[in-house]
């Protein structure tokens, strides 16, 4: 069973009555019963929880981190960063949606400001699967369409991706770098670029499949962990050897 904890800032829920109507229990709530099953897991945490609802202890249960976020990037914790960029690097999966490209996290783990353009223009959204082979792309089609989302468009200021599996075309005409995968230490990461919290995109079956294909992506792997540690005993015998000398 792979456990995943998805956390929300949960904030445009209660202060917009249009995005309060789309996701009624909030857009961590959504996504956690749309991936929920086939050896999936997934428990929710918000902002406004004690240590944001991301304690020592929720984190060490965590296998995948799920992260959404928007107007209070700021307001996070830097501890609580500290915290979740540490397991990332001792194994945990993160997949960050939408607008957590401007998270503490995101930034943090990537080194760049992660920086983008973006339009509200109630625009078509084709999502092309541009790697069908990978496994977060697996039962999909050759795109994804999405009737109304936000536009995101290039250039996007993150690292070059180890693996592209989407690339975005807008109605309007701009394309973007849509699902980024990344290694860092033993975690893995996936960027996910819809979601915008006025459309129901968290509702949509191809982009939950998608979520939940990544989080059998991120999950650890069983391998045997690296030992950081000095050596002063060898593995194998170290022959001696003269000391070299120059002709005198």
């Amino acid at each position: 069973m792979i456990k995943v904890t998805v956390w929300n800032e949960y904030s445009h829920e209660k202060i917009n009555p249009r995005v309060r109507e789309i996701y009624p229990e909030g857009i961590h709530k959504a996504i956690a019963a749309g991936i929920a099953g086939n050896g999936i897991q997934a428990e929710t945490a918000t902002q406004d929880q004690d240590e944001h609802g991301l304690s020592e202890s929720v984190l060490a249960e965590t296998d995948v981190l799920i992260w959404w976020g928007h107007l209070l990037h700021e307001q996070v914790d830097d501890a609580i960063v500290e915290r979740v960029h540490q397991r990332v690097l001792d194994g945990m999966g993160l997949i960050v949606l939408h607008s957590g490209h401007f998270s503490k996290i995101f930034r943090k783990l990537m080194g760049t400001g992660c920086a983008l353009s973006w339009r509200i223009a109630d625009e078509k959204e084709r999502l092309w699967v541009i790697d069908p082979s990978h496994p977060i792309a697996e039962g999909l089609g050759a795109s994804i369409e999405l009737e109304r989302e936000e536009m995101y468009g290039e250039h996007f200021d993150i690292p070059a991706p180890d693996e592209l599996i989407f690339v975005s075309w807008f109605e309007g005409g701009e394309v973007f770098r849509s699902g980024c995968t990344y290694r860092r230490g033993l975690g893995k990461i996936f960027y996910f670029r819809p979601g915008h919290e006025t459309y129901p995109t968290y509702h949509n079956a191809e982009i939950l499949k998608v979520i939940a294909n990544a989080v059998r992506w991120a999950a650890p792997s069983a391998g045997t962990k690296p030992i950081y540690q000095e050596m002063p005993v060898s593995l194998e015998p170290i022959r001696s050897r003269p000391v070299s000398g120059g002709q005198d």
